[in-house]
């Protein structure tokens, strides 16, 4: 069935007895695919190639192949900026923000297994970027009808041709209420089972691991990039708010990526710099800072993160290292990327540029290390911000203006399971 395979694959298990977040149960080893990968590999022939291991017994070479093009016409782009820094652009996707790549992969390979097979229906709660990552990635696909649910306000970036009663396939419903309400009518969607089984429910969210383990291959595509001109240890520095991303490059790790270390990095709420120091988990206050995609006081992959300490604590504590930059230093980053290496950085990425700075200059680490900063947002996102720190100023490409246009929802719901039901249904 469609929607127990992207809940769960075949490999993923529940984190915890009572429920929540999937995370794999047994790990892969890839290694012998770093032998021959080298940088004339393209990220359609890597993810061709890596996709069928990792989803054993679903995708075949064929089948993965045909995924891996649906999905990318785009691919990252790794800039060394000198010997011991390089900086990981994952901005190039059509919404310009590092979601499109494992998105795009999760509309793409339910496309694929949907041929001659029975409808399903995506669930996602939605709010600025990640909405209309989703409205683009699952756009057109054929079998599948993506609902899009998000708090008061505006959904942008869609054409009101591509809604359900106007022969599209996306529904957006605006609910009455918070993005939490929005996540919790998903999960109540998703329980109820007579529903869920008519439609074919699954989601595109985090709970879902056929997003979020296509985050992997950007790691994987960046080392098989630079491990020719590697000399010593290779850190990723990685911004972190509900450390999706970070999960994401330590599963990298755990199916063979040879890297010594990640660092979290975090902005002044710094939600889990003590817990990955081996104190308890204590959320703080929400702090509002101008990377505001990491400002998080409660990461949603808490338990994710939580799963790699409970089986290796020691092994973890020299594997992450918590970094916290506060929006002073990020605007000194951002002035600083520019003069020294003529590069502009989104406040997000500046966060973890800046993490990486200060571990190179710390006594962390002996020898030679090659740190890749991940940035995860184009400049564009924060325009007026980047003016401010640079001075420059920032061409919008006319693929992101375009995501501009402000579109009516097809209903306004009160965040009850019957009236998000009852909506779905009208439109069908």
């Amino acid at each position: 069935m469609i929607t127990r395979f992207l809940l769960r694959m075949r490999f993923f298990t529940v984190c915890l007895p009572g429920g929540g977040l999937y995370v794999p149960a047994q790990t892969v080893d890839m290694r012998q695919f770093f032998l021959y990968m080298d940088s004339d590999t393209t990220y359609p022939e890597l993810v061709a190639t890596v996709a069928p291991v990792l989803l054993q017994g679903e995708l075949n070479p064929f089948s993965a192949s045909r995924v891996a093009e649906s999905a990318f016409n785009f691919e990252p782009d790794l800039q060394q900026l000198d010997e011991g820094l390089s900086v990981l652009n994952l901005y190039n996707g059509p919404t310009g923000v590092f979601k499109d790549f494992g998105i795009a992969f999760l509309a793409a390979v339910m496309e694929e297994l949907l041929k001659n097979s029975s409808p399903a229906m995506v669930l996602s709660a939605t709010r600025g970027d990640t909405g209309v990552s989703i409205a683009n990635a699952f756009n057109n696909r054929e079998g599948i009808t993506s609902v899009l649910l998000y708090p008061s306000g505006h959904i942008r970036g869609l054409e009101s041709a591509s809604f359900v009663p106007k022969g599209g396939n996306i529904i957006p419903i605006q609910v009455k209420g918070t993005f939490d309400d929005c996540q919790r009518l998903i999960m109540a969607t998703i329980n109820d089972l007579p529903f869920a089984e008519r439609y074919g429910v699954t989601s595109a969210n985090a709970i879902n691991p056929g997003r979020l383990l296509p985050q992997t291959f950007y790691y994987l595509y960046a080392f098989i990039k630079i491990k020719k001109q590697l000399h010593g240890d290779l850190v990723f520095s990685v911004p972190s708010g509900n450390f999706g991303n970070l999960i994401a490059g330590l599963y990298a790790w755990k199916f063979g990526m040879p890297v010594n270390g990640f660092i979290a990095a975090m902005n002044a709420n710094d939600a889990f710099g003590d817990y990955i120091q081996g104190e308890k988990f204590i959320p703080r206050p929400l702090i509002n800072t101008n990377s505001p995609a990491l400002d998080v006081s409660i990461p949603s992959n808490y338990e994710r993160l939580a799963s790699f300490y409970e089986e290796a604590p020691a092994v973890m504590r020299n594997m992450v290292y918590p970094a916290a930059i506060d929006d002073e230093t990020t605007l000194k980053t951002m002035e600083q990327a520019w003069k020294k290496y003529n590069i502009i950085l989104d406040p997000h990425s500046a966060v973890a540029f800046a993490a990486a700075e200060q571990l190179r200059n710390s006594r962390d680490f002996d020898g030679h290390i090659h740190t890749v900063v991940l940035a995860t947002a184009h400049p564009a996102k924060e325009a007026a911000l980047v003016t401010k720190a640079t001075g420059q100023t920032v061409e919008i490409p006319r693929r992101l203006r375009m995501l501009q246009k402000k579109v009516d929802p097809i209903a306004i719901i009160d965040p009850q399971l019957d009236a998000l039901e009852g909506a779905i249904a009208s439109c069908l």
